[in-house]
């Protein structure tokens, strides 16, 4: 069976609404007929309102996709050819990918699916989840056979919350299609919208095996830069001093120390590990980063708290700063943010601790985390001050600002690397 659909009658349906698929459904609304689609009614009022609460896109780019309407409801899915499924793909708590939500929008978009039809994946997967785990339901739930009846296409996300510059149509996008015939078809559709190009993988399993070592490197690498800056702690050597002199040789990478979180490279790798061991292969070096920069959150804690007692300050009882909850700068995504393991760690050990974070909305942050978001800091109270977040609005107040808000003997541990060395005590 051939496809059906070409970009004159194609009618876009864009299965979710965060981070990664507003953007797509915007953007694509300015050439065809879209529907935006996510279960949370919430969210659906105010996009129709034009507010986007990730702050992802404006107003003004909300109205230029002409073409776009949204809708919780799954009836109007009934009425479009392309589906493409942009749900979050989390890990559970022992660590195991979590499928449920790709798979119940499978479900559902398997229900309304006609012959002809394509589905596309942009969700995060280990290889082979597309075909294997997806198909399946959308066959049992359509009736239709894979490549007989209906065509899969996967196109991995890249989307860099709060990233202004790296945008979606200036990344070059990898695409893959469960037939030759459905690769090309969405090969064209996404590069009548990306800019920067697009990148037509093999197959699917080649896309999706793409998508996931993308944050695995970098996960690895961070988790070397991680073990280093132990050492030298331990060496009495400042790692930034240390990785300003390595970075002068052209090839040297430059990634810094630091918490990570998030719902990429703290969550990616779990997909490929699940994978490898699933065929047999236990993934040492992959698993040991993880652990690694699963532990910073403690290892700043217990270095926080090894300083203050060197100076007489008792660390049960004593106040304390965090300076961002969001998982990275200038935006407020506060999922699988590790600062939420400090916070923890600290109050274990008898500290108070205050979050300061202008990007997080109070209430969301009660919900997710029950934790209290303070709207100002307190002058002249903390013993110390963690800036854990390097969000620009803390640069802009200065450390004269961080300053006012400490005792006379106190510490200033900066993880990011926001203010020079000689105005903070500590750094990583």
């Amino acid at each position: 069976m051939s496809i059906k659909i070409n970009l004159e009658n194609i009618s876009i349906a864009v299965i979710g609404l965060g981070y990664v698929g507003l953007p797509l459904a915007a953007k694509f609304g300015e050439l065809y007929n879209v529907l935006g689609f996510d279960v949370n009614s919430n969210r659906i009022d105010e996009l129709r309102n034009g507010v986007d609460s990730t702050l992802e896109l404006s107003s003004d780019e909300l109205n230029a996709a002409t073409g776009l309407r949204f809708s919780s409801n799954p009836n109007e899915l009934i009425d479009c050819n392309l589906y493409i499924v942009t749900v979050p793909t989390p890990i559970t708590n022992m660590n195991e990918p979590d499928l449920s939500s790709l798979l119940a929008a499978s479900k559902m978009v398997g229900t309304y699916l006609n012959e002809g039809d394509i589905v596309i994946y942009e969700s995060t997967v280990y290889p082979g989840a597309t075909e294997e785990d997806c198909a399946p339901v959308l066959e049992k739930m359509s009736g239709l056979l894979l490549n007989e009846g209906f065509f899969l296409g996967y196109s991995p996300e890249r989307i860099n919350p709060g990233d202004k510059t790296h945008r979606l149509t200036d990344i070059q996008k990898v695409t893959a299609g469960s037939s030759p015939e459905a690769a090309n078809f969405i090969d064209t559709l996404y590069g009548s919208i990306i800019s920067a190009g697009t990148y037509s993988a093999s197959s699917i399993k080649v896309a999706e095996a793409a998508k996931v070592i993308e944050n695995t490197q970098r996960d690895v690498n961070i988790a070397l830069i991680n073990e280093l800056s132990l050492i030298f702690n331990k060496l009495n050597i400042s790692t930034e001093e240390v990785l300003d002199a390595a970075s002068t040789k052209w090839n040297f990478l430059p990634f810094k120390p630091g918490l990570v979180g998030g719902h990429c490279i703290g969550v990616d790798p779990y997909y490929l590990t699940h994978k490898a061991q699933s065929v047999g292969y236990e993934p040492e070096i992959i698993l040991r980063g993880r652990s690694l920069n699963n532990s910073m959150s403690f290892h700043v804690v217990d270095r926080l708290i090894k300083k203050m007692e060197e100076i007489n300050i008792p660390h049960k009882g004593s106040t304390v700063l965090i300076m961002g909850l969001t998982f990275k700068e200038n935006c407020p995504d506060i999922r699988n943010t590790k600062v939420v393991d400090m916070v923890n760690h600290f109050e274990s050990s008898g500290a108070k601790v205050d979050i300061y974070d202008p990007w997080v909305d109070p209430d969301i942050a009660l919900a997710e985390y029950d934790l209290q978001v303070i709207q100002k800091p307190k002058k002249n109270y903390y013993d110390a001050v963690i800036v854990a977040v390097g969000h620009s609005i803390f640069l802009e107040k200065g450390i004269d600002f961080i300053n006012s808000l400490t005792k006379p003997e106190s510490l200033i541990f900066d993880l990011k690397y926001l203010f020079p060395a000689n105005q903070t005590n500590m750094r990583l």
